[in-house]
């Protein structure tokens, strides 16, 4: 049953990733923190990140604001000890409550069409929590997706950059953990075992985006996450 689960949840989260950069982090992580141990959770959600990004990068990577996406990865510096800090001791009620508020946040800006007068400042503050988020949850999608929806930012460019501060940000937060806290066979086997489907979750979500009315598909996309950051808090209180 539990691989089942995470089949069906990286599938999901794979195709959304590939019709918009954000997607698999902020759907897959409250679903694998029902199935795993959190730690487990987040690390398998790290690792399957981090290889999608490294695929859809080959196709998307001339895209790149190379100006933006070096603010950001400057702002993850200061981000990310202290949220290796977090992974290491925060428990996991505490950590599913906070990631259901970052994705009803999300959905709730997304929603109303919020404006962000775009800065440096602003992006390196973006990238800082971004980089928090990152290595204490498997998230940096969150803080992106506030800025970026509200500046207005060329929508090709944005998912082009984005995968590629993902790209490094997985890459640097996935090494620590190994070095710190090590990753167990667990999360190896499960990881492997869900690769496939998230390879096949890529090709749906490109064959969908190109076919599917972006209106509506923005649409589903706030229905996942408004249902998801519910669910998970409901699982919260009855657990």
């Amino acid at each position: 049953m539990e691989t089942i689960g995470l089949v069906l949840i990286v599938l999901v989260a794979s195709v959304l990733q590939a019709g918009t950069g954000f997607g698999f982090s902020i759907m897959a992580t409250p679903f694998l923190l029902l199935l795993f141990e959190a730690h487990d959770a987040i690390q398998i959600n790290i690792i399957l990140s981090l290889l999608i990004s490294l695929i859809m990068m080959f196709k998307i990577h001339k895209e790149v604001d190379k100006d933006s996406l070096v603010r950001l990865i400057k702002g993850s510096l200061i981000g990310i000890l202290p949220g290796l800090f977090l992974f290491i001791f925060l428990d996991v009620q505490p950590l599913k409550i906070l990631v259901s508020i970052l994705i009803l946040l999300s959905t709730v800006l997304l929603v109303a069409k919020i404006t962000i007068k775009e800065s440096n400042l602003k992006e390196l503050i973006a990238g800082a929590l971004s980089g928090l988020l990152t290595t204490s949850l498997g998230m940096p999608g969150p803080p992106l997706l506030i800025y970026f929806s509200g500046a207005n930012i060329d929508k090709a460019a944005l998912r082009s950059t984005t995968l590629a501060y993902f790209v490094f940000i997985y890459f640097i937060s996935i090494s620590l953990q190994f070095t710190i806290f090590s990753i167990s066979t667990d999360v190896w086997i499960s990881t492997l075992c869900a690769l496939p489907f998230a390879l096949l979750g890529i090709y749906l979500g490109q064959w969908v985006f190109t076919r599917l009315n972006q209106q509506l598909f923005q649409k589903i996309i706030h229905v996942l996450l408004f249902f998801t950051g519910i669910y998970l808090l409901l699982s919260i209180f009855y657990n």
